[in-house]
């Protein structure tokens, strides 16, 4: 234990991802349930390369990269979500349309300005990424998002299984979906330092999945998946350092082992029940 603080007191870059990683896998697994219950998990992918391109392009430009990537990515949250109800324009076309051009954008603005290579920190992430700038907005932001989503735990629950029902309600649904869009638009740029453009979508996806196998109700879901993130987090974490692997694929390979476990439980419990049915 006390090689373990030691490490961390000789590496404060390591302090700055335990601290800002945590956040983010809370934020994106909160996040996350109501996403994927409400199918559009896939925009995580389509704002994670909306963010590369913002990112390239304030690198090219000067610009501080937070504060021109962070509103350029909600903008692009919000026109998603509106052409994912659009009949011209389906969700998956328009999140497939949006990520092949910005991640195509970023790579060309990166190589014209010479900078090559950083190419693979943007696309990959890096532990050395992290500033401690990056670390505050992380904090900040996982105390704005918990707070909202307790405050609106009810709504989010209503919106996410039956938004119809919610309309007819009289429930701000448009207001409710733009909200989180903008969320996850946040957590995804402030992520991508960590976990890389190709990556970040994982914090969104894998938690959820794997607590949905694990648990029932709506709250154990959103408990567990949010759980299950910091334990991946920390695990993918340690791997990397331990073993010199790049942080965000062995977070995601840490998500993808515990879904599995998930996955296993599941159907070992639906046998038991199968079986005692039988008897």
């Amino acid at each position: 234990m006390p090689d373990i603080f030691a490490v961390f007191h000789e590496y404060p870059f390591l302090r700055r991802a335990l601290l800002a990683g945590v956040c983010l896998a809370l934020c994106a697994a909160l996040l996350g349930v109501n996403l994927v219950l409400k199918r559009y998990s896939m925009i995580g992918d389509g704002l994670s390369h909306t963010a590369f391109g913002a990112l390239a392009i304030a690198s090219a430009l000067n610009i501080a990269p937070l504060w021109f990537a962070i509103p350029v990515t909600v903008l692009a949250a919000i026109l998603l979500l509106r052409f994912g109800n659009s009949r011209k324009l389906l969700g998956d076309s328009s999140v497939a349309l949006l990520s092949v051009s910005a991640l195509a954008a970023g790579v060309l603005v990166l190589s014209l300005k010479g900078a090559n290579t950083d190419i693979n920190s943007y696309l990959f992430g890096s532990l050395l990424a992290l500033t401690r700038e990056d670390t505050i907005f992380c904090a900040a932001l996982a105390v704005i998002i918990v707070t909202l989503y307790l405050l609106f735990y009810h709504r989010l629950f209503a919106v996410s299984f039956d938004e119809t029902f919610a309309k007819s309600a009289g429930l701000p649904t448009g207001l409710t979906a733009a909200l989180l869009a903008a969320l996850t638009a946040a957590v995804v740029v402030l992520g991508m330092r960590l976990m890389g453009a190709l990556l970040i979508s994982a914090l969104i996806l894998f938690p959820p999945l794997s607590a949905m196998r694990a648990f029932g109700s709506y709250r154990s879901v959103t408990i567990g998946a949010a759980s299950f993130a910091i334990l991946a987090f920390l695990a993918g974490l340690g791997a990397s350092w331990g073993l010199g692997t790049p942080v965000g694929a062995s977070i995601v390979m840490s998500n993808l082992a515990l879904f599995f476990v998930c996955v296993i439980v599941d159907k070992l419990r639906g046998m038991r029940r199968t079986n005692h049915d039988h008897q």
